[in-house]
């Protein structure tokens, strides 16, 4: 008879001390409609009220034809029905400025970065993990959770007696790698929105001021004389308000997210300086 050998147990699963943020993403869902919504909201009640105008359309409706406005900002109102979709995108990029401002400010933690990782390089050097393990949690950020993530591991690789240097170190920079993924995304996340608007508000002012134009233009070729020509230069004035609003909106956008980008190489980098003090001062100190 064969002799039967028992089976090996199954190699447990390294546990990871990195745990997946549950965050749904409803501002990116709700605020692009609410602020489309709102955009026409002002351009039709707020710039496009009666009082705003010599010659108001009582039958109202959803695009009213007032004439002679009162003041630069009514006259916005007869750009045309592209306004209040440029108007909409301007809140959009607030929108996510300020969210996106509030997020990277919070994962940027509560102190300097640099000095973040240089006290915990020292408290390393002086094999204190407890300390180390402390300024994470007064740093906090995402720099601080990535190097909290990295320092459980730490302790829980010099109490090993199995596993080979290597092998720690490996589980170290494991553990940090799980780490960074669960962070960046939560850097990047909504800043499509300020890249997309920084192209599409330029286009949509420039279909503004097209469609402008082609009324203006239509109008002189249908009345003629001087009134037709003094038409055409208010409508091409009109018209340009879509050219502004889009370039203006597209600015803002544009700078904004070279802003956040440049902050999140900051942390991103800061948390590449993490796992690697991690795993050099582990080989170091722990041969």
């Amino acid at each position: 008879m064969a002799d039967i050998k028992p089976t090996a147990p199954a190699a447990a699963k390294t546990a990871t001390s990195a745990q997946p943020k549950k965050s749904g993403n409803l501002v990116a869902t709700i605020a692009p409609i609410a602020c489309i919504v709102l955009g026409y909201v002002l351009w039709r009640f707020v710039i496009g009220a009666d009082g705003n105008f010599t010659t108001p359309d009582p039958s109202g409706g959803f695009w009213p034809n007032h004439k002679g406005p009162k003041g630069a900002i009514p006259k916005m109102y007869e750009g045309g029905i592209i306004v209040p979709i440029l108007i909409g995108c301007l809140l959009i990029v607030v929108s996510f400025v300020i969210e996106r401002l509030l997020t990277i400010t919070k994962a940027n933690g509560t102190g300097n970065i640099a000095e973040f990782v240089r006290s915990v390089q020292f408290h390393l050097a002086n094999k204190d993990v407890d300390k180390a393990l402390a300024a994470c949690d007064k740093q906090k950020g995402s720099v601080g959770n990535v190097m909290k993530a990295g320092l459980k591991k730490y302790k829980e690789m010099i109490t090993n007696t199995e596993l080979a240097t290597e092998q720690k170190v490996l589980n170290i920079q494991k553990e940090v790698e799980e780490a960074t993924a669960l962070e960046l995304p939560m850097l990047e996340k909504n800043l499509v929105f300020l890249s997309t608007i920084a192209s599409v508000a330029t286009l949509l002012g420039l279909l503004g001021t097209v469609m402008g134009m082609i009324r203006s233009f239509s109008k002189l070729g249908d009345e003629g004389g001087g009134e037709a020509a003094r038409e055409l230069s208010q409508g091409i004035s009109e018209a340009l308000y879509n050219t502004a609003l889009g370039i203006g909106t597209s600015a803002v956008a544009i700078i904004m997210y070279n802003v956040f980008t440049t902050r999140i190489d900051g942390i991103t980098y800061g948390i590449d300086e993490s796992g690697f003090t991690l795993t050099q001062s582990f080989a170091a100190n722990y041969k």
